[in-house]
């Protein structure tokens, strides 16, 4: 990654921990770059920003947290939609859906959509919304 795209994806990934960005305005800005796709690491967290050359960037952030042992889409699926509805912002979300079992996620630019994962592999896959 250059310096351009590394300046973006930092800035994303602060900017949504901070609740300065929105979901769709960090989507907006990654497919900017060029990012193909970026995993969230709970338990880490840290995200990886990859492109599709095959190079990646790990931006480090907030503290790594613990999971829920069980996990559980419908928990994941009421978090995704109170933060839509501008209910809850992203750290709420974060430990929404660590209570409901998920260490992480990727969300895939060009495929349009997230996939949530627990620790024994279960997981909830959330097409984007149309707007974005």
């Amino acid at each position: 990654m250059n310096d351009h795209e590394i300046e973006v994806v930092t800035e994303c990934s602060h900017g949504s921990h901070e609740g300065r960005l929105s979901f769709p305005e960090v989507v907006r800005k990654l497919m900017g770059v060029g990012v193909e796709r970026y995993h969230a690491d709970l338990s880490r967290g840290e995200r990886t920003y990859y492109m599709p050359d095959g190079s990646s960037h790990v931006v480090a952030g907030e503290d790594g947290a613990d999971a829920a042992r069980e996990f559980s889409p419908a928990g994941i699926e009421a978090a995704l939609r109170a933060i839509q509805a501008k209910k809850i912002d992203y750290r709420q979300f974060c430990a929404a859906i660590l209570a409901a079992g998920c260490v992480g996620y990727f969300v895939c630019l060009t495929g349009r959509r997230a996939v949530y994962f627990g620790r024994q592999g279960d997981s909830f896959v959330e097409p984007f919304p149309k707007q974005i």
